[in-house]
């Protein structure tokens, strides 16, 4: 089965020419002209991704996404004409996992979206023989993508996820914000360290009693972040 894409954006003409493109490359697309009709199918739906423009009638993209998390971590990808690194990290706080700026090439969205589905299981589908990881009454379950704490689930989306793989299976080894920016999101990358920043902080927020005081993923002033 192909994997399933919802594109969402109120210019006609962009969704079609990434409907086309992604159906060219055997994926099953829906499409959403604005933040309503997205919200209702992303509830109803299990997408391996969901492109979301933040510019939209009814809801904007930031509410759309924000949204999303409260039901599902399906990658999330924004797509915005604004430049602005504000508006980029603010993608990324309501929970969106990677931003593409307008104008932009599709051969570059179908390259992040390839990116992305490698490393995610949809719907949190697990396979048999999952690799888990077990640290300090946290349950991590590589394969399907979960991560549990004292048997509860915690809802991580992609890249919280990964940053949170990479640094408990080192577990005391020190990466800087440079590093976790190369390894987790690639060489090419358009984005900064504040990326990780933010990434860092929403994962404390869901995994530690005192996101201020953590257990778990602590910092090493002037140096980077590690698994305690």
């Amino acid at each position: 089965m192909g994997q399933k894409v919802l594109v969402v954006d109120d210019e006609k003409l962009i969704v079609k020419g990434i409907r086309f493109s992604l159906e060219q490359d055997g994926m099953e697309v829906d499409c959403a002209y604005d933040g309503e009709e997205a919200l209702e199918l992303a509830r109803h739906n299990a997408y391996d991704m969901v492109l979301l423009d933040v510019m939209l009638p009814k809801m904007t993209g930031f509410e759309v996404c924000q949204q999303i998390r409260e039901f599902s971590n399906v990658p999330i990808v924004m797509l915005t004409a604004k430049g602005e690194d504000m508006d980029k990290i603010l993608g990324l706080d309501y929970g969106a996992d990677d931003y593409i700026t307008k104008p932009f090439n599709i051969l570059e969205v179908k390259a992040r979206i390839k990116a992305i589905m490698r490393r995610t299981v949809r719907g949190g589908e697990s396979r048999d023989n999952a690799r888990v990881v077990e640290k300090g009454g946290m349950r991590l379950v590589c394969d399907s993508r979960r991560v549990y704490i004292d048997g509860r689930e915690i809802n991580l989306t992609a890249k919280e996820f990964e940053v949170l793989e990479l640094l408990m299976k080192n577990q005391g080894r020190v990466y800087s914000r440079e590093n976790l920016l190369k390894l987790v999101w690639g060489n090419d990358y358009p984005g900064d360290v504040r990326t990780v920043d933010v990434h860092i902080r929403r994962l404390r927020e869901k995994i530690e009693n005192t996101p201020s005081d953590p257990v778990y993923v602590r910092t090493k002033w002037g140096v980077g972040y590690y698994f305690a």
